[in-house]
């Protein structure tokens, strides 16, 4: 694990930003694993940025992402599709047909996820995977549970995930409750994965991701075990650990 140590938001979007346009640039066809909310969004920026400048060429890129909320389409603002299509696909030159999201729209969780699970292995894994951290450690939608999940898998999200994204909804009540995730095991298995985290709320539980047990009490403490793994943090979220980067 190798902590990446920035100022602030901006310079850890522009970090961040870099290592997926070197995957870019080194294996054109690689495969991103993407994330939502708002710690990729300033990476997203970036990324555009340079693409407009002629730095970058997303033609024969693939990605899958990380989640969805369950019984939301596409259309709806407040879908992850919909979050990328107006944060990065549509600005940039990738082929839509090869973004994948899980499908929020399919009530059977089985077929659902067996279905993305299925996606993520035609393409042949994950390259580099981005991803934010939860303020209980959770990676994707995997909440803190008594064992780490594998595959893509339906979870009722904890409060904690609730109240943190009801700012995104008109009210609390209308975030969903359950959502649609990459697995554990699925993330483990991206060859490369990046984690941006940003601020001071987050200091407590970053400590515990780099410092702490792993254990599926703090999913993402599992990365400790992961083979190429950054963490780009800034300055208040790496207040903990004062000695990393």
């Amino acid at each position: 694990m190798v902590i990446c140590r920035a100022k602030n938001y901006n310079e850890l979007s522009r970090k961040a930003a870099n290592m997926i346009c070197a995957q870019v640039i080194m294996k054109p066809d690689c495969v991103l694993g993407l994330a939502t909310g708002s710690s990729p969004i300033g990476v997203y920026k970036q990324l555009v940025k340079w693409y407009k400048k002629g730095d970058l060429d997303f033609s024969q890129v693939s990605s899958v992402n990380l989640d969805e909320y369950k019984g939301i389409g596409p259309q709806d603002k407040q879908s992850y599709r919909y979050f990328m299509e107006t944060n990065l696909f549509q600005h940039i030159n990738i082929d839509k047909s090869h973004t994948f999201v899980p499908d929020g729209l399919e009530p059977n969780s089985t077929e659902a996820c067996e279905k993305y699970d299925e996606i993520i292995g035609t393409l042949g894994g994950i390259d580099l995977q981005l991803l934010g951290l939860g303020h209980n450690g959770h990676i994707g939608f995997n909440e803190p549970a008594p064992v780490f999940s594998c595959g893509t898998n339906c979870v009722d999200l904890a409060p904690s995930t609730i109240e943190a994204n009801k700012r995104f909804f008109a009210a609390e009540a209308d975030v969903p409750r359950q959502a649609y995730t990459m697995g554990i095991g699925s993330i483990m298995k991206a060859k490369k994965i990046v984690v941006v985290v940003s601020g001071e709320d987050k200091a407590s539980i970053l400590d515990k991701v780099i410092n702490g047990p792993v254990t599926p009490e703090v999913p993402a403490s599992i990365l400790q075990l992961h083979r190429d793994v950054v963490i780009v943090a800034d300055e208040d979220a790496l207040s903990l650990v004062p000695d990393a980067g």
